[in-house]
């Protein structure tokens, strides 16, 4: 491992919580839901949404703790923040190949538990989907559009989410190089909302973000845009939501409560963390203002669907 690319602390860190790497600036980490799908203790809202099978993902990143935001809903260390200079040190394939065996290391010990389906583990060798989120903007990764392609070809599908800062990169992927679906996180009904939860270190964040939102219309794939959302800070004007999402075109928005976990419970308290009640009124309150429809819910992930 470079030290120029992962500081060893913030290595020895990240593998403390159960991180991988999978290149100089890549990694893979077993999401929770995963592990309870393999014990059949229930799965990921992208499960129910979206058909994925929960045991099956593969939660990855390409540029570990690269990002030019410092939101505090964030649950990674921001003492961190490698920066915002792209990276492409990682080839795409290794990516995947190191990806699967990190994966399939990290579960190993679900083979030996009395409570694991059996079938579920078997298949969880061979995952099909790729979560390409986890830590850090993926955007910032150069190659991703190889990535994409490569996951294709071994007909994985990808979810990519990105804070939505690069327009310019993220329009590279436009065309033949597209993921499954494509993420962008709306963090803020407005400027004044976002300075404050996201601290960008770059100029000009709030307008690239608008950019990007303007762009997804020359994207194929499926498009989500995910509020998350901190009680107190940016679960307000859902009225001001709802008429930046009108003039998108979309498929669906995720109205997700921010959960108090990792890093974030240095910066936020317990209680900036919404019920799903609450988010359930907000999302309303979004449905009234806009062309947007309740479709469904998932109580235990505090999330919400809407769509047309």
């Amino acid at each position: 491992m470079s030290k120029k690319i992962i500081p060893v602390e913030l290595q020895k860190l990240l593998e403390k919580q159960q991180y991988r790497f999978s290149g100089e600036h890549s990694a893979v980490k077993i999401c929770e839901w995963t592990k309870r799908s393999l014990r059949d203790e229930g799965f990921c809202y992208k499960q129910k949404f979206y058909g994925i099978k929960s045991h099956l993902c593969c939660q990855v990143s390409p540029a570990v703790n690269f990002c030019p935001h410092q939101c505090t809903f964030c649950w990674r260390p921001q003492e961190y923040n490698l920066g915002f200079d792209p990276v492409g040190f990682d080839d795409p394939e290794k990516i995947i190949e190191n990806s699967i065996k990190a994966q399939r290391k990290l579960l190993s010990g679900f083979g030996g538990n009395e409570k694991t389906n059996k079938k579920k583990f078997k298949q969880a060798q061979h995952p099909n989907m790729f979560a390409i989120s986890l830590s850090g903007e993926p955007s910032l990764y150069l190659k991703l559009g190889e990535l994409i392609k490569n996951l294709d070809k071994r007909e994985i599908t990808s979810f990519v989410v990105s804070n939505g800062i690069y327009p310019e990169y993220l329009s590279k992927i436009i065309g033949n190089n597209e993921p499954t679906q494509l993420y962008i996180t709306l963090p803020a009904p407005d400027k004044e909302t976002y300075m404050k939860i996201c601290k960008p270190m770059i100029v000009g964040g709030w307008e690239r973000i608008n950019k990007t939102l303007n762009l997804l219309s020359e994207f194929n794939c499926r498009k989500v845009i995910r509020l998350t959302l901190v009680k107190g800070i940016n679960m307000v004007k859902p009225g001001e939501y709802a008429k930046i999402l009108d003039n998108l075109d979309i498929d669906y928005i995720e109205a997700k409560g921010y959960v108090w976990v990792g890093f974030s419970r240095k910066r936020l308290k317990e209680e900036n963390m919404p019920k799903h009640t609450e988010i359930k009124e907000f999302s309303k309150k979004i449905e009234k203002n806009s062309k947007y429809k309740i479709l469904d819910e998932k109580k235990e992930s505090r999330v919400v669907l809407l769509g047309n």
